[in-house]
């Protein structure tokens, strides 16, 4: 197959062409600039110059391949609520495109809304109400009656690995501010994870298997309780593990509160049984504890 991705040189989208390429597809990334263009085609792969708000870039992406793979988004998290809504607009542009074609597209959504307190399983869907709306799902899955074939891939709180620019370095930098390692409470609210060169075959396997209204879960590791891994960036900066109340989270934390507080525990036991997806890298906790993740 010829496979648009968008986020083809982001931390789990260069992950994705990688795989595809590896498993013998053709891919057509989008760049929006002239360094992620050359950072593609050293990988062998073609490049489609846009980006996320450029409808059009997107309409003539999509149309030119076999099958849509969606990992790109504006990782500003202190203006997630917008990001997300201009990953709806990008969503609903490539669907357009595709919808009644039979070719397949797997957007991106995540774990992190589903079920607190409680394992949250594939089939489970975040609740209309919530506060921080990631909409990628809703707005993928809302197309498929109209005939867009489409499924999701719902990551974890932390994707992790080298490059990682997500969550945990959030927090290490952080904690760096705040001269200590900050859990909430007893920190025994939980964050599932995943390495990010795991993903890259199950978005692969999403797309080749092409079960419309399909959601999967990219999880490795089911939960990894917070006070472990505010545990390891303390030792690792030489700082205090120290405990914030609810009250307290905010000062430390800032507009990070709501995330440092998910209990997010998940399951993929469908995804590995359904699509044969099984992870072989190391784990979080592991992969936290070295230098890469403390470097500058």
């Amino acid at each position: 197959m010829r496979v648009f991705v968008t986020g083809a040189t982001g931390f789990v989208g260069s992950a994705v062409v990688q795989d595809l390429i590896q498993a013998g597809h053709q891919v057509l990334g989008l760049a929006r600039s002239d360094a992620s263009a050359a950072s593609l085609e050293a990988t062998g792969a073609e490049v489609h110059r846009g980006d996320l708000e450029d409808l059009d870039s997107l309409r003539r992406g999509a149309d030119a391949c076999d099958g849509v793979i969606h990992t790109g988004f504006i990782h500003d998290f202190s203006k997630f609520k917008e990001n997300c809504e201009i990953d709806g607009r990008a969503i609903e542009a490539m669907g357009r495109v595709l919808s009644g074609t039979g070719r397949h597209m797997v957007v991106t959504s995540g774990t992190g809304l589903l079920a607190p307190g409680a394992v949250a399983t594939e089939e489970m869907v975040a609740p209309s109400s919530s506060a921080i709306p990631r909409v990628s799902e809703k707005a993928a899955l809302s197309m498929v009656p109209d005939g867009l074939s489409a499924s999701v891939v719902r990551l974890p709180p932390s994707v992790h690995g080298d490059g990682d620019h997500g969550f945990v370095p959030i927090v290490i930098g952080l904690a760096r501010e705040k001269g200590a390692s900050a859990h909430i409470g007893d920190g025994m609210n939980h964050w599932p994870a995943v390495h990010r060169l795991d993903t890259g075959s199950l978005y692969r396997l999403a797309l080749e298997k092409a079960q419309a209204g399909a959601r999967y879960h990219g999880v490795a590791e089911e939960g990894i309780p917070f006070r472990e891994i505010a545990g390891v960036i303390g030792k690792r900066l030489g700082l205090p593990v120290v405990s914030k109340s609810t009250e307290e989270a905010a000062e430390h934390f800032g507009w990070f509160t709501h995330f440092a507080s998910i209990n997010n525990r998940a399951s993929s036991a469908w995804t590995r049984e359904t699509l044969g997806w099984e992870p072989k890298h190391q784990g979080l906790i592991a992969d936290l504890d070295r230098h890469a993740y403390f470097e500058g």
